[in-house]
């Protein structure tokens, strides 16, 4: 077909964390696609998330309405946060409630950073009598195993109304009953497969980014041992839930939502559900996605190689960095790979103008490719 007859992109991508939101990104690579394509190429934008940081503005721009509520911050200092709600379905989101970003002056808190303020927007969420409540993991600044989010619900006797990881320890009992509430489907989003405990589990792998040291990350492992025994008393498969690939998801949080009934789900195949990304890119000639960083997690549910097996068209990605080859990349379905760090001799990583002005540039290279009858492919620069 002569592209110049009129092709179509959809430029779908997650945002590049410490830098640009998913909405920057697609805007600033359609800008560029326009820029090279002309008037004879479609460009749509559609965002996207993979449960992480950005998941509620994601379900906003899809059509669920916000609600607004107030939360302790991973410290305790109260904030706004939005819920997202449509037809039945309320999203809620680690990142906005107790996550990193909401950490006082960004100074990390390993120990005290506590999941309550997820726990106050769930009871809100539920308040409100939907038939689904999904749990957006990703961002959290804590390690508590969700102890924090059972607080807030009163299922625990903790001393404290706002615990985090250092009070693991001290916890004696845990009520379960009740807090799962009938014909309620509770679906924990994360594209994290640790368990909770053990070398790949929450702590060892997760608290150092978050500020623990190694006499900490034992301290937190010790914890979180407790924990499961604890549950053992209220549930009797809490080892075996403990085990399941996701229970280690944000600081633990992903063993507290199984405790209370839910089932761990693929974050990038629930948000791609919930965004409408099938329709969206049926009948595309290109989808043109990305991310901060394209590395061998993507090999196992990250967002760009689940985009890529459901496009059902060509798919390219446009990265910060990668460390993936251009082999492994094709085998994933992307057919090229556009990586920043190469076009420039900064770190575009924490630079959102230099970061914005790369996407532009990316888009327009790929629109005026588009715009040739004769070039349909690329080259991968991975």
């Amino acid at each position: 077909m002569d592209v110049r007859a009129g092709r179509s992109v959809l430029v779908a991508p997650d945002g590049f964390k410490g830098s640009l939101g998913a909405q920057e990104v697609a805007d600033a690579l359609a800008e560029g696609l326009r820029e090279g394509g002309g008037a004879g190429l479609v460009v749509d934008t559609l965002p996207l998330a993979d449960g992480g940081d950005g998941s509620i503005e994601a379900a906003l721009r899809a059509g669920f309405a916000p609600v607004e509520v107030t939360v302790p911050g991973p410290t305790g200092v109260p904030g706004r946060a939005l819920l997202a709600e449509r037809d039945g379905t309320v999203v809620v989101e680690v990142a906005s409630t107790c996550g990193m970003a909401r950490l006082p002056g960004g100074v990390l808190r390993p120990l005290e950073a506590s999941s309550a303020g997820l726990g106050v927007a769930l009871r809100e969420a539920l308040r409100r009598g939907p038939e689904r409540v999904v749990l957006a993991l990703g961002g959290s600044a804590g390690t508590d195993g969700g102890l924090g989010m059972l607080t807030a619900l009163g299922a625990t006797d903790v001393d404290t109304d706002h615990p985090g990881g250092g009070h693991l320890e001290a916890l004696t009992v845990l009520r379960l009953d009740d807090l799962d509430p009938p014909g309620v489907e509770l679906v924990v989003a994360t594209d994290v497969t640790n368990p909770l405990l053990g070398a790949r589990g929450a702590a060892a792998v997760f608290a150092p980014q978050k500020g623990a040291d190694p006499a900490t990350v034992a301290r937190l492992e010790r914890g979180l041992a407790h924990l499961v025994a604890v549950a053992g008393a209220a549930r009797a498969d809490a080892e075996e839930l403990a085990a399941t690939p996701g229970a280690g998801a944000a600081g633990g949080l992903g063993f507290a939502g199984l405790l209370l009934g839910g089932r761990v789900v693929s974050g990038a195949e629930l948000f791609l559900d919930l965004l409408g990304f099938d329709a969206a890119a049926r009948g595309r000639d290109l989808v043109l996605t990305g991310e901060g960083r394209l590395d061998e997690q993507t090999l196992h549910g990250k967002l760009p190689g689940v985009v890529a097996a459901r496009a059902g068209t060509r798919v390219e990605a446009v990265v910060g960095r990668s460390t993936v080859d251009a082999g492994t990349a094709e085998r994933l379905g992307i057919a090229a790979v556009h990586e920043l760090v190469t076009r420039t001799d900064a770190d575009p990583a924490h630079d959102p103008v230099l970061t914005r002005r790369l996407l532009v540039e990316v888009g327009r290279e790929v629109g005026e490719r588009l715009s040739a009858p004769d070039r349909p492919g690329g080259r991968a620069e991975s």
